[in-house]
């Protein structure tokens, strides 16, 4: 049965650029690499205990296998998110509060991998199991 989401897997471009981003950024943290003969192939970035974000470099093997749609991380408070993403010299939107009731903010990382970040209320989709009316295609 299935249980959380343990990982989704990005690769980059540039591995040393992709850590600046989302451990000096976005303030996560490298569990493990992975190492291939001796060379750095990528790393495990920790969100929590046991959810990561997997970054492979991108190789001639990887070339036609899709980036990916987009990330979603959950914080407890968006405006200071965005503070803490501005200071580091990251654009992100505006926050707004999205058709599922949740407050969302958008940016992309150096490989174009967007990312949304969420600031769940007490009236989110995900808490109420409500049908979301979606406004936005």
């Amino acid at each position: 049965m299935i249980k959380a989401l343990a990982h989704i897997c990005i690769f980059s471009r540039d591995l040393e650029r992709t850590r600046q981003f989302y451990c000096d950024g976005l303030g996560l943290s490298i569990k493990f690499r992975f190492v291939r003969q001796g060379e750095l192939f990528g790393y495990y970035l920790r969100i929590s205990d046991d959810q990561f974000i997997e970054v492979f470099q991108r190789n001639e093997a990887s070339q036609g296998v899709p980036q990916i749609g987009h990330i979603c991380l959950e914080t407890d408070d968006i405006e200071a998110m965005r503070t803490k993403l501005t200071a580091a010299g990251i654009e992100t939107t505006e926050p707004k509060l999205g058709s599922d009731q949740s407050w969302q903010m958008w940016l992309h990382d150096p490989d174009g991998t967007a990312i949304e970040f969420h600031q769940y209320t007490p009236q989110s989709t995900q808490y109420t199991g409500e049908d979301c009316e979606v406004t936005w295609c």
